[in-house]
Parts: C-alpha cells; structure tokens; sequence
C-alpha cells in the first residue's frame, strides 16, 4: 500500500482489466459531457446523470477461473477430463516403470502394498494429445475420518463437507464421485472462519471472504472471486464514476476460458453470496450476470507451459509485469512492473512518470479534470457546490454507492478488508 494511491496494489488480470475498463467510461463519459455523438452514453433524467445507450452491454472474458472461492473446485473421479480408473495391469505397470517390483516382495509386504492399493484411488487424467498420466489421490478413508471430526467441531466445514457429500448423493451409483478439490491460493480473511485444511474435499471451506497471499506478507487486496461478487452488485464503474452515472454499468456476461472450471462454484462466489440480500438504493441491484466457458485456452497458461515443459523442473511464478489496454486516444498501453510501469528507476519511484495510468491518483486525476470541464450548473447534486479536495471526499460524496456498499458490506460481505483512510487521502 502507498499513501500517494500511485502504486498499482492489484496486478491480478481480473483487476487489471477492470481498471482499464474505468479508464475507458472516463473517457466516455468526457464525450458525453461535450455533447459528442460517439459516446456511448445519453443524457438520463437528472441533471448531469447519464446512461448506457440502448443495447450497449459489456462482457469479462478471464483465461482462467478466479482466485479465491470460484477456484474451489470439485475434483470428480472420473470426471470429463479423467479417463477410466487404471486396472491392475495399468497400475502394475505403473508401479514397474517406479522401480517397484511387486514379485520381489515377501509375503507380508505383498499384504501391506495391498492394503495400501485398495485404500487409494489411481486415475488418469487426460492430457489435450489424449495422453494420460496416472494420479494416486489421498487416503480416501482418512479423508471420510478427518471431514467428519471437523465437522464436529466446525459448523462452517460441515456446510462444506456437505456440499461435497450432496454432490457425490446426486451422481448415483457409477456417477462421477468427488474425491478432492482444486486449492485456491488465497486465504481467509484475518478474525472470520479459516479452513479446515484436512486432506480431500474437506480442505476448503466454500463461501469464504478471502485475501490474496501475495508473494511475501499477507495482502490487502480481496480475492478476484470476491470482487466480482461486489462488482455484480455495486456495477463495475467504481464510486467516482456513481457521481455522473444514473444506473451502474453491470457486466452482461463473464466468460472463462478453458481451465478447471464448476459452474456451481462459479455460482456460488459471484452470484449466490450476495442474492439474498435487500433494501439496496435505487438502480442497484443482485443481478443475474450470465456465466458462461469457453474452450479457448491461454496458449501462456500455467497448464499449457507445463504441458509443453513436462521434464523441467523449473518452478513456475506469476510474472510481476500487468499490461492493459484501453480505447482511449492517449497512451491507449500500459505496462507494470510490481507496480509501477516499467522501467521505472529507484531514483524515478513517486515521480509522476513512475506512474501506471490506471492507478487511483491517476485515475482520480483524469475524474477531476472531467469535474472541471463541466459548469457548476450542469453538475449533478452530489458535486455542484461541494467543498471536495481528497479522493476520499469525492468517494465519500456518492451517496447512493456509498449506501448500496453499507448495505452489501452488512449483509453479505462481512469481514471486507477496509483500507485505513489514510491510504485515501491523497490530491
């Protein structure tokens, strides 16, 4: 975090792309304000509020699921990308190219290895060239042990467990049987319900606020999953944008690409956490955003290098670089590095050339120079004769955002990770 709001916090794409989204309604809306046909919105009912233009919607597209709860997914067994269980000629074979031989053993140690065998599942995973390789999951009777004492003890992971359980009730016999779960590297927010951390599907607990374990102490930053649950609620413009804006600008659609994917958790993190919730200001609302997979993947995805690289033991790491576009006629490129665009010298770190163009003070600053532009007549309630100076002020002046935020925050998003104010009181 930075006191100055010149540091770009969250370089995660789903951000990254949001930013620049806001970046292009600015320009947008500084279109409309000087009576330019192009612009995507109309004139609404107030004075100085505008709207989309009819038959205008947005799309997310996202290479891969988002971090945090969405990413909790069910591992079936066998699922559409697992191949039949390996029989025991497979799994000899298997166990001969680990250097294992079986006929060596002696007669108790044939016994042991058979126990053993029949306490794990071996199944194969398809790979795109219907290549398979073989996975030994976890000692499924210690995981049915371990779920059902935590769950004892642990109300939250019984909700969790039981999902799971439910899941493998309704496939019936010879159905896909859930055996484990993806893990999400993002972690429980500090004071609320952490997870149980036991082997298997009772790992995570599902439905969970959650931070992003950044690369050395624990983040600030919400997890993607949980910031599109906010954005499917309060729009995708941001507060300062509230201001000039009758309706918020929503999201028609969020496509993932092929990855591991649940719709059920998809559902669960971005829609189903926050549909029950009431007394929202006017214009927002608990929208049914469509969701939806493609089968395009990142060619640059962690899955499709490790596919290529199958013999390297090379660690794979995020790269630290963002880079974002956006329409907008000037300097429409932006490329990061930790946080600030790159090439940016220790010498040069806090100079205004150090700084990404989707930032909050710069974005804070193309929103003021847009303010400027407009008579004091033509602005809308919450700015016309207002005494506002900091970024605070201005996001602290959208009161219908600021309630919806209240409302949301109180009834579904408990435990948000605030920022402290004065990380928001920059000019």
């Amino acid at each position: 975090m930075c006191k100055p709001g010149d540091i770009l916090n969250d370089s995660h794409a789903e951000i990254v792309a949001k930013r620049s989204f806001q970046r292009y309604l600015l320009h947008q809306m500084g279109l409309a304000v000087s009576h330019q046909q192009c612009s995507i919105f109309i004139p609404g009912t107030e004075t100085g509020k505008w709207k989309l233009k009819p038959n205008i919607i947005f799309v997310f597209f996202s290479s891969h699921t988002p971090c945090g709860d969405a990413s909790i997914i069910p591992i079936s067994e066998p699922e559409n990308q697992l191949c039949k269980p390996v029989t025991g000629d497979d799994a000899a074979g298997q166990s001969a190219k680990c250097g294992s031989n079986h006929d060596h053993l002696g007669p108790e140690d044939k016994r042991k290895s058979e126990k053993m065998a029949s306490n794990h599942i071996i199944k194969r995973m398809r790979t795109d060239d219907d290549g398979c390789f073989s996975v030994i999951t976890e000692d499924l009777a210690v995981q049915q042990i371990s779920v059902k004492r935590e769950d004892d003890t642990n109300p939250k992971s019984c909700q969790c467990s039981a999902e799971m359980q439910t899941a493998n009730k309704e496939t019936g016999l010879g159905g896909p049987k859930v055996v484990d779960v993806y893990r999400t590297g993002a972690k429980c927010v500090p004071g609320e319900l952490g997870d149980a951390r036991v082997p298997g599907v009772g790992y995570h607990c599902v439905g969970l606020l959650r931070v992003k374990p950044g690369r050395g102490d624990r983040t600030c930053s919400m997890s993607c999953s949980d910031k599109l649950a906010r954005w499917n609620v309060l729009g995708c413009q941001g507060a300062l944008l509230m201001h000039f804006l009758q309706y918020p600008v929503y999201l028609s659609a969020i496509v993932v690409g092929k990855c591991p994917y649940s719709q059920e958790a998809m559902r669960r993190a971005i829609i189903e956490r926050c549909q029950h919730i009431s007394f929202l200001p006017d214009g927002f609302l608990t929208q049914e955003v469509k969701l939806l997979q493609s089968d395009l993947r990142f060619e640059h995805s962690r899955q499709a290098i490790q596919e290529v690289q199958t013999n390297s033991k090379t660690k794979l790491v995020p790269c630290s670089a963002a880079i974002s576009w956006s329409a907008v006629p000037e300097q429409p490129l932006d490329v990061t590095s930790d946080g600030f665009r790159q090439g940016t010298t220790k010498k040069r770190i806090g100079s205004h050339q150090s700084r990404s163009k989707i930032c909050k003070v710069e974005l804070f600053h193309t929103f003021q120079k847009l303010v400027t532009s407009i008579s004091q007549e033509d602005l809308p309630d919450t700015l016309r004769m207002k005494t506002l100076e900091t970024y605070w002020d201005y996001k602290k002046a959208a009161l219908n955002y600021q309630e919806a935020w209240k409302v949301l925050r109180s009834q579904a998003l408990l435990g948000w990770v605030k920022n402290a104010k004065e990380y928001l009181h920059f000019t």
